[in-house]
């Protein structure tokens, strides 16, 4: 059995506000923690990417705020309290200053923090 507290995870991506913090956790999956302040758009970190947008799934649970996430079939919001699946194909905006913690296949979630990375500079 595996478990990792938010202080125990690394810090992988941080600047203005923006705080992704993740480590693998078994059976190829990864937990991540993420702080989003409000008005953040990860769309132009994500452009390069299949359709520009985020292509590993997630399944997670929102602790604070809302979300915008744009799909290719339209958008969606979530809020604070609500469990959520995010297929291959998102983008996330945050309406409010957003809280979350998700469970995401290891390799998925590192080619899009790495790629998120190249583009940061």
């Amino acid at each position: 059995m595996t478990a990792a507290t938010h202080d125990e995870v690394p810090v992988v991506l941080a600047g203005d506000g923006l705080e992704v913090r993740t480590k693998p956790i078994g059976g190829g999956m990864s937990v991540g923690y993420f702080r989003l302040p409000e008005g953040t758009d990860m769309g132009p970190a994500l452009k390069g990417l299949d359709g520009d947008a985020c292509q590993c799934p997630h399944w997670g649970y929102l602790l604070k705020g809302r979300l915008k996430m744009l799909t290719p079939t339209g958008e969606e919001e979530y809020e604070a309290g609500q469990a959520y699946y995010w297929g291959p194909g998102h983008v996330p905006v945050a309406l409010e200053d957003c809280e979350y913690v998700d469970f995401s296949p290891t390799e998925d979630l590192r080619t899009v923090i790495d790629h998120v990375r190249s583009r940061a500079g």
